[in-house]
């Protein structure tokens, strides 16, 4: 994605995390950190009683980083910055781009975590996260992700705008496999909202997208076609193979299939006082035409004279 393309998707829809959210999302994680560090401590100290003191450091040094360092960084890596205390306040740690962030996002911050929480206490942190116009500290801003708000207010949810209906049904063979996440959040997030944007603006976000769009799909954007219109009936047209995909597996038997699968109803002879029911009268089979006979060579080649021997 573009970076005109990117801040726009950004500015308009992800919504930054501020101080207060983030603070009680980390206080969460915190005390959830806390409570498995000190019950891996105990259980150490017991385990270790008769080692000796520099083994027993080595070990406390090595739980501290295991459970306050590397947890945290290992739990954003594979919930794709989704940790207890941000699932609980509804926030989420994204790259700049809007994209799920990978390992080396969660090292960087888990790492400046350490100093900016961790050793100052968090007052590093506040003040970073209060300067930042997104609220973000020195960890978000070295790793270039964002902490955004996950849960938007049903009330404020925006309608995407369909395409016009020739163009429905033309992008039915474009290959949307290669398309990311974040390309298709910048594409629903600026059909939301193109009608607020100023029209030189729009129509060159709208080329951008679409040239990104196509470059992923490998099929170019049909020249004929406005590119705001393009990318809503390629949207349109992602939405109709989720719904297809989703009910594929609630689909009606067949006819065929429910007759196959029909249970038999065996006959049974009629018992008395009871009328017999006629079942279904048989189809006379016809013989098979009899073998022709073949003749003789020489009583074939004999001329007929009409003359019929007698008896």
């Amino acid at each position: 994605m573009s970076e005109l393309v990117t801040g726009e998707a950004v500015a308009l829809e992800l919504r930054p995390a501020r101080l207060p959210s983030r603070a009680l999302a980390v206080l969460l994680d915190l005390i959830v950190a806390f409570t498995v560090y000190i019950a891996i401590s105990i259980g150490l100290a017991a385990a270790t009683a008769s080692l000796d003191d520099a083994a027993q450091i080595a070990l406390a040094i090595a739980a501290f980083l295991l459970v306050l360092v590397g947890a945290p960084i290992a739990v954003e890596t594979l919930s794709h910055g989704r940790s207890l205390g941000k699932m609980a306040c509804g926030l989420r740690v994204v790259r700049d781009d809007g994209g799920p962030i990978r390992f080396r996002h969660a090292l960087v911050r888990g790492a400046l975590g350490v100093v900016e929480i961790l050793v100052t206490f968090g007052v590093v942190a506040c003040i970073a996260s209060l300067v930042s116009a997104r609220g973000r500290r020195l960890g978000d801003v070295f790793a270039g992700t964002l902490v955004v708000r996950e849960r938007v207010p049903v009330g404020q949810a925006r309608f995407v705008p369909p395409p016009p209906p020739w163009l429905a049904g033309r992008f039915a063979g474009l290959d949307l496999s290669a398309v990311p996440d974040g390309l298709w959040l910048a594409v629903r997030q600026y059909l939301t909202r193109m009608q607020q944007l100023d029209p030189q603006v729009s129509w060159a976000m709208a080329v951008q997208l679409a040239g990104d769009l196509a470059t992923r799909t490998g099929t170019p954007a049909p020249p004929d076609i406005p590119p705001a219109a393009y990318l809503a009936a390629v949207v349109q047209e992602r939405q109709a193979r989720e719904a297809r995909r989703a009910f594929a597996d609630h689909a009606p038997p067949s006819s065929a299939a429910s007759d196959a699968y029909a249970p038999s109803v065996p006959s049974t002879p009629p018992g008395p006082g009871s009328v017999p029911t006629p079942g279904p009268v048989p189809t006379p089979v016809p013989p098979p035409p009899a073998a022709p006979v073949a003749l003789p060579a020489a009583a074939a080649e004999r001329p007929a004279t009409g003359f019929v021997p007698p008896a």
